[in-house]
Parts: structure tokens; C-alpha cells; sequence
């Protein structure tokens, strides 16, 4: 639960291929400021950054460019074929990842911002979770969210199922959110769904400033 009394800080999350940047464009366009955490992971571990040494210094010089930068390739390769490698990388980055989260909330909300999307697929394993007072997930079919993957990403189907499997199942993201967003047909379909979530939430933004 968020702690920003003055804020509505809403966290969007869901399994990979699902289709989450549609519905953070449609939030973006209906007067919410987005936090991409993805855009954080990578602030975070640019070339000479303390959480970059630390990721060096657990899995070697084999995931580092000749340039000193992070491949991400190399990297992904390794976590995404051991469960226990995985989560070794998360208890390094993740302390990084929620630290920048926060500064970005209190900047958005010096600039005035009070309607903020935390746009983030591992909310929940970050505990990003613990800023939201709202939380969205979008789902999507197996087969569907494979074929955005590999098309996405340049994967191979095995390199993409990897992935997929790496993640929190849809039972838990249906459990443990206020919104879930279906994404099995259209982009029209979603965008007006989106659209409706947002405008629903905005208003139970709106009645709780009344009130205070």
C-alpha cells in the first residue's frame, strides 16, 4: 500500500508478451505520469555503476562488453536457464531498481504529477508493490504471448518459453491485483478497456482527494 498520501501511485505488471506497454500508452495519454522500471533496470546498471561491479563480480567477465557495458545477452542466458542464478541477480538488483523507483515518485511529485503508472513486469518480486496503492495486470493466452516474444525480443521459441516460465503464474497476478486486463484480441480491444481502467481509477483518485 502506497504511503503517498497525496498521490495515487498505480502499479501495472502481468506476464511478458501480454501486451502492458498498450495500456501504459493509454494511461500515458489519459493524464498519468510513467515510471518505466524497465527503464530504471537499465539506469542502474550502466557502465561504471556499483550494482554493474556487484553483477560482475557474481557471474564474471563473461557478461561484460569489451566496452565495460552490461551484455544483456550473455546475461540473460545465463539467468534465464537457472532458477537459482535468477535470483541471485534479483537480490543484487533489485534493492537499485526500488531506490530509483522512489526517487522518481518524489520527483513526479515535486513537478506537481499526482496520477503516477509504476509501469513494471516484476513489481511484485521487486516488492515495487509496497508504493501502490492500485495494482493492474495484464494477461494473455500461452500461445499469443509466445509469438509477441519471439517477434519482440528476436528469440527463439525455446529462448521465449524460458522466459515465460520464469515468471509469476496468472493465477498469481489474478489473485494479488485490483485489475486484470485480458489482452487475447484486439489492440482496439485493450485500448478501450484501458481506457475504462483508467478513467474508473482517476475518479477513485478524484473522491478520495474530496474527502481528505
Amino acid at each position: 500500500m502506497s504511503s503517498f498520501n497525496d498521490l495515487m501511485v498505480v502499479g501495472l505488471t502481468g506476464q511478458t508478451g501480454a501486451g502492458k506497454s498498450t495500456v501504459s500508452k493509454v494511461f500515458s495519454e489519459n493524464g498519468f505520469a510513467v515510471i518505466n522500471a524497465d527503464s530504471v533496470a537499465r539506469k542502474v546498471v550502466e557502465k561504471g555503476t556499483k550494482c554493474l561491479a556487484e553483477i560482475q563480480e557474481l557471474f564474471g567477465s563473461g557478461v561484460i562488453n569489451e566496452d565495460e557495458t552490461l551484455n544483456r545477452r550473455a546475461l540473460a542466458g545465463i539467468v534465464f536457464s537457472d532458477s537459482g542464478k535468477l535470483e541471485m541477480l534479483n537480490t543484487i538488483i533489485y534493492p537499485y531498481i526500488t531506490s530509483e523507483i522512489l526517487q522518481q515518485i518524489k520527483d513526479c511529485s515535486a513537478k506537481g504529477e499526482k496520477l503516477i503508472l509504476l509501469d513494471a513486469p516484476t513489481l511484485f518480486e521487486s516488492r515495487a508493490d509496497d508504493f501502490c496503492e492500485l495494482v493492474i495486470s495484464v494477461i494473455s493466452k500461452a500461445e499469443l504471448r509466445e509469438k509477441r516474444i519471439i517477434s519482440r525480443d528476436n528469440l527463439t521459441p525455446e529462448q521465449a518459453r524460458k522466459r515465460m516460465n520464469s515468471q509469476l503464474d496468472e493465477e498469481f497476478f489474478i489473485k494479488n491485483s485490483d485489475y486484470i486486463i485480458t489482452n487475447n484480441s484486439t489492440i482496439e480491444t485493450v485500448y478501450e478497456i484501458s481506457k475504462e481502467v483508467s478513467d474508473r481509477i482517476k475518479e477513485l483518485y478524484y473522491n478520495k482527494i474530496k474527502v481528505c
